[in-house]
């Protein structure tokens, strides 16, 4: 198998620490070069229309596409340790958390670097730096939310790490790269503690 990826893209990065957590080793990594646009040209939309990395190529030629589905997968070819849910029912709280960092937190994050950084600019054109500053702030709501959670709970989704704590952390480190957004300067001590606890695990370290 191979995994397009993309050095710095956070998406990737969700994939590779997910990979590194379950020590699933033996996938080709092939570095994308979104600088050069080498994700627009055709031989790349072919596996990935949309012009989105990360990809997974599997060795029947198949390419699974966005970074949920490609856990997944990989969730179901090694099955330990468990990161996204054990029964129907933990599985469902684990994608709430997810999710909910996922589109609150990550997304925010995402917009605003892509809409107010000068190097995305060649990415994301036209850029809107209205836009970007104002999810900027709205992602700083989801992030009190989050320190408020972690202040009762050691992981986003309860008291095990997940799935949902991958993407926390890769969305907190970009927007920490590119946004300079550093929770404990901003009166959110849990989700600093929270970050800093994470960035110890060798996972965050990998790849």
């Amino acid at each position: 198998m191979q995994l397009y990826t993309a050095p710095r893209a956070p998406n990737p990065r969700r994939v590779t620490m997910f990979m590194a957590e379950k020590s699933i080793t033996g996938i080709h990594l092939v570095p994308v070069d979104l600088n050069a646009q080498e994700h627009k040209n055709d031989a790349f939309r072919a596996k990935s229309p949309l012009a989105k990395v990360p990809a997974l190529e599997l060795d029947d030629g198949r390419v699974l596409t966005e970074t949920r589905a490609i856990c997944t997968y990989l969730e179901g070819l090694v099955q330990e340790p468990n990161l996204m849910g054990r029964d129907f029912e933990e599985r469902a709280f684990i994608e709430m958390a997810d999710r909910r960092v996922e589109w609150y937190l990550f997304a925010g994050i995402g917009q605003c670097i892509r809409h107010t950084h000068p190097g995305l600019a060649a990415l994301e054109q036209p850029q809107f730096p209205d836009f970007g500053a104002s999810e900027g702030h709205k992602m700083r709501d989801v992030a009190r939310w989050l320190d408020r959670e972690l202040a009762h709970q050691p992981y986003v989704a309860g008291e095990r790490f997940t799935i949902a704590d991958i993407t926390a952390f890769c969305a907190l480190e970009f927007a920490r790269g590119l946004m300079k957004f550093q929770p404990g300067a901003e009166d959110m001590p849990h989700l600093q503690a929270y970050r800093d606890r994470i960035a110890e695990r060798p996972s965050a370290r990998a790849f």
